[in-house]
């Protein structure tokens, strides 16, 4: 009932204050008192709990504790659960880490949907960290393991000091720019692990915008597994240690070395299978090779039975022509004519001819001559001849009736024998 109390009185709180009297079990649990200049209290840290720090706990060390009071039943103690352990003075350093991460997240900066994938088979990586790291000897080891064809361009910069953030933004613009130039596709930025200060450089908000704005992809491999910065949520892909980084870096290079070795077997089958089938045409082909002698023994061969036939096709012809020529002879000596025997049918016809001609010559000439006067009955100046005139207007026009013709108007009168110009006096009807 006391530790229940206790438990639910007290939440996880952090508790600031000094190692002593530290005891490392065998078992792998840490014992101590947390103490300060007025009280002190028992602690246990369990073993799953302390193999996940990222420094040793010494006596005297001064320490913020996150845990959890309670009651050790067994002995009748009241002590502290230890969750984590930090070196005092490094509350702040977390503030102000989770208000820019925060910051960060609610412009959408760590949103995955920005994040760029990872070129499956990259030109060359580049790695950006200090020349002197560890990390970059494990990154040149593992892809050196990986993927030994591919290049690796380093942009040094410093991965500790103050100056660390400003100069790791540096690098990350420089890889940007000669991306095209040194054939780089990929950046890995990589530091070994550390203490919170150490790493702090990471955490810097302009690196976090400089690896948004980078053109390339970035894999992110910075401390050990349990160390977590700004620019692991900034990166497109955050790797548990710059080992890691190297493996995610050449993965898929290294995919396909095992997919090679799997296609190898069988492109050796195909080729075996193809050569073989090869083979066989070559052999087949041999065996229609013949000797040119042969050959051309055949060819003669040929060439004499196709003159034999062409010869008997020929004769053939020849004979069909013959008969052909023979039936024409015949059917042109019965249908030749006969002068002699037709004569006296063309004297008759003619004489026909003569009188047919003769009489048509009669009727058209009596059909001519009535015409003729016909037509002579009907001129004009037979008509004139007969006591008519024709009246005429000063224009010329023919004039069928008095309506219209005024008074004083000249009129032209022609008679069978000449023309009379008149004026008109006045107008009468009959």
């Amino acid at each position: 009932m006391a530790r229940e109390a206790l438990e639910a009185a007290l939440p996880l709180l952090w508790v600031g204050g000094e190692i002593s009297n530290l005891t490392r079990a065998a078992s792998g649990h840490l014992y101590f008192t947390l103490k300060d200049a007025n009280a002190q209290v028992r602690c246990a840290m369990w073993r799953n709990r302390a193999q996940l720090l990222a420094f040793r706990p010494e006596n005297g060390m001064r320490v913020d504790a996150r845990a959890l009071a309670t009651l050790y039943e067994a002995r009748g103690d009241y002590q502290l659960n230890i969750e984590t352990l930090r070196p005092a003075g490094i509350g702040d350093l977390f503030e102000a880490f989770n208000q820019l991460k925060t910051k960060l997240a609610a412009e959408g900066l760590f949103d995955p949907a920005r994040r760029r994938p990872l070129p499956r088979f990259p030109r060359a990586v580049g790695v950006i960290t200090s020349p002197q790291a560890a990390a970059l000897r494990d990154v040149l080891v593992t892809l050196g393991r990986r993927a030994p064809h591919l290049p690796v361009v380093l942009y040094p910069a410093p991965v500790q000091g103050s100056d660390a953030a400003g100069r790791l933004v540096a690098a990350i613009r420089e890889a940007g720019r000669r991306a095209m130039i040194d054939g780089v596709d990929l950046l890995v930025l990589v530091r070994g692990g550390g203490s919170i200060e150490d790493l702090w450089p990471f955490n810097d908000e302009g690196l976090a915008r400089a690896l948004r704005a980078c053109p390339l992809p970035v894999v992110c491999g910075v401390g050990h597994e349990t160390d977590v910065t700004i620019a692991d949520f900034a990166a497109d892909l955050r790797a548990p240690t710059p080992t890691g980084a190297a493996e995610l870096a050449s993965a898929g290079w290294h995919a396909a070395r095992g997919e090679l070795a799997v296609l190898q077997p069988r492109l050796q089958r195909a080729l075996e299978r193809r050569l073989e089938g090869l083979a066989q045409r070559v052999d087949r082909a041999s065996l229609r090779l013949l000797h040119p002698r042969e050959r051309l023994r055949r060819e003669r061969t040929t060439l004499e039975r196709l003159g034999e036939r062409l010869a008997s096709a020929m004769a053939r012809r020849m004979e069909h022509g013959a008969q052909r020529l023979l039936r024409a002879q015949l059917r042109l000596a019965t249908r030749a004519p006969q002068p002699a025997a037709s004569r006296g049918n063309v004297d008759a016809l003619g004489h026909r001819l003569q009188l047919a001609t003769a009489s048509l010559l009669a009727r058209q000439q009596t059909r001519l001559s009535a015409l003729a006067a016909h037509l002579e009955h009907l001129a004009p100046q037979a008509v004139l001849a007969r006591g008519y005139a024709i009246a005429r207007d000063e224009h010329g026009r023919v004039l069928r009736s008095t309506a219209g013709v005024a008074t004083g108007a000249a009129v032209s009168v022609e008679l069978a024998d000449g023309r009379l110009d008149t004026r008109v006096v006045g107008h009468r009807s009959d």
